[in-house]
């Protein structure tokens, strides 16, 4: 069994107005911290005094950005440290800022560079990972492309990077090995809470997966409001002896940490009791969100055994005491069809039909299946990944899809990386479609001339806490084939071409059977007549493209902040949303 605060029986959580969840000891022995009235927590939740009024503020309210990734930063920043780079110690490393393991870079990227331009005042504070951010001279004028694209306008004073030898030679954001893991967390964190809060003086603190996981505990225990973001369920464990050998003052904060086992005090404890870095942000968090609303309702509901029970126990209790809350991530500003380089052709939902004909033709050529721009395209873009991504329904099916079929030689195209890639080769393999089934490891312009080329997304995940795929398929004219579940639910809908909505094919049993039928009516749409399938692409297409923004992904967090802060962030120039 697990415990925070030595909780021996089920803590209660009562939500104050800001919607701060506040637990509630039943151990009178281990006080928790703080101890201030809920008016005296308000009082001294944030350096700027909150005001009864959002709009009379003197001042923004500061925000913090903690996260462990980065795709890129705004390009005033990049242009002003690569002026300070010719005479600093960091030379030309300064200038390409990306530290990227999966979509948490992405995301944080643009949330940030929204955020900014949207008025916030936004901070971010991320490793430095000296040797990631290294650009060859060479490649600049592709950065320079990309940084080109990006108008924000964001300081430098407004990035604060956590400098340690351990970042320096890193070639990637995680280690292979959880203790190397483990320690890098901790040198990032170490400088987020010793120098970087003391020194900015947040007025809120928002931290992004298990790598920030301390970070709210102690944002708790200086009265500083903090947001808990859940990517990924994973996490690791340590000590507070480990945290304060890297140079964490845990026993300051050692109360708003989750324990493996009940700590009957901090020296009881201090070795022999591990600390969970994700349950303790979920604990001491003032606010957590999950990247999808239901995804956030599954795992409060108990649908999905592979997260540990302690970690469901705490979202559900954020979760019904009304201080959880789900918001969708957005494909990146890049990934659109009428700009993408990987594409040898751009187009527009209104030249769909010619643009995907040409990036068809030239996807065949380049990953080895039969030319022909009519043949129905199945792609997947996902991690090969059997727990989570649900690639053994198409391999029980996919001979049997193409053996009905025949007559319109439907083919599939894999570009991931996953332990069934070498399942669907032996399928090609063995029935001889190598001209029908192409598996390719991973590659980002492949993958994005893959979106372009094809006809249909294939994402039969068994679980999904938010997706991106799904979101980018259809901003590319690509329909998604999903099962009904998480991020995919609150993103697809049911296509209907006669009533003109919806946009992909949902099945809602997860077996293999469901997806079979999904595909069924993938193929049912794709034999409609050419002006009928264009027509509904469009719309897709121009839908899809209004609804998986940034802009709206920021402006749903600001939401928050502000009902979390009790104040505005930013000027609203059309109104706010009630």
């Amino acid at each position: 069994m697990n415990y925070a605060h030595g909780f021996g029986q089920r803590r209660q959580i009562r939500a104050l107005s800001l919607s701060f969840a506040i637990p509630m000891s039943t151990s009178p022995s281990i006080p928790l911290v703080p101890t201030k009235s809920d008016e005296e927590l308000l009082e001294s939740a944030s350096p700027v005094k909150v005001l009864t009024t959002p709009d009379s503020s003197p001042s923004r309210p500061k925000i913090l950005v903690v996260t462990p990734e980065i795709t890129y930063l705004p390009h005033r920043i990049v242009e002003n440290q690569y002026a300070i780079s010719q005479y600093s110690a960091l030379g030309d490393q300064a200038v390409n800022y990306s530290s990227k393991a999966g979509g948490l870079a992405d995301v944080s990227a643009s949330l940030v560079s929204a955020l900014y331009d949207m008025g916030a005042d936004v901070h971010i504070a991320l490793p430095f990972y000296r040797r990631i951010y290294h650009i060859d001279p060479d490649k600049l004028d592709h950065y320079e492309k990309r940084r080109a694209k990006l108008t924000s306008q964001m300081p430098e004073e407004r990035v604060h990077f956590a400098k340690d030898y351990i970042f320096n030679y890193r070639e990637r954001v995680y280690s292979a090995d959880p203790n190397r893991s483990v320690h890098i967390s901790l040198a990032f964190q170490r400088e987020v809470i010793n120098h970087t809060i003391p020194e900015l003086q947040p007025d809120l603190v928002h931290c992004n997966d298990w790598m920030t996981g301390l970070i709210p505990a102690f944002a708790r225990r200086m009265h500083i409001p903090s947001l808990f973001t859940v990517h990924n369920i994973h996490t690791q464990k340590t000590t507070m002896e480990e945290m304060e050998n890297a140079g964490i003052d845990a026993a300051f904060f050692w109360q708003n940490l989750y324990f493996e086992r009940r700590p009957f005090s901090y020296e009881e404890s201090r070795s022999t009791n591990r600390v969970d870095f994700l349950t303790s942000g979920i604990f001491a968090s003032h606010f957590i969100n999950t990247v999808s609303p239901t995804f956030l309702r599954e795992i409060a509901d108990g649908w999905h055994p592979f997260i540990p029970d302690y970690i469901r126990n705490e979202i559900a209790n954020k979760y019904y005491a009304g201080v959880a809350a789900g918001i969708l991530n957005a494909p990146d500003p890049d990934d659109s069809p009428d700009c993408d380089p990987a594409l040898v052709r751009n187009y527009t939902p209104q030249t769909h039909v010619e643009g995907k004909r040409e990036n068809k033709l030239a996807f065949q050529q380049r990953v080895g299946l039969q030319p022909n721009p009519d043949a129905p395209l199945f792609f997947w873009p996902s991690r090969l990944d059997p727990i989570q991504k649900g690639p053994q329904l198409l391999a029980d099916i996919l001979y049997h899809v193409i053996d009905k079929y025949w007559d319109r030689q439907p083919q599939f195209a894999f570009v991931a990386d996953g332990p069934y890639q070498h399942v669907f080769r032996s399928i090609a393999d063995h029935h001889q479609f190598h001209n029908l089934i192409a598996v390719l490891d991973f590659d980002k312009n492949l993958s994005k001339l893959g979106y372009a080329a094809s006809d249909f997304v294939l994402m039969p995940s068994r679980y999904e806490p938010c997706g991106l795929p799904q979101m980018v398929g259809p901003i590319y004219g690509s329909l998604p084939v999903v099962h009904d579940t998480g991020g995919l639910h609150d993103t697809v809908t049911m296509l209907d071409p006669f009533a003109h909505t919806g946009g992909g094919f949902i099945f809602h049993d997860f077996d293999d059977q469901g997806l079979f039928w999904a595909i069924d009516q993938a193929m049912a749409f794709h034999a409609l007549p050419l002006e009928h399938r264009a027509a509904e692409v469009t719309r897709v297409m121009n839908e899809a493209k209004s609804r998986f923004n940034h802009h709206q992904t920021a402006q749903a967090y600001i939401e928050l902040y502000e009902k979390m802060l009790n104040r505005r962030l930013v000027e609203w120039t059309t109104p706010a949303p009630n």
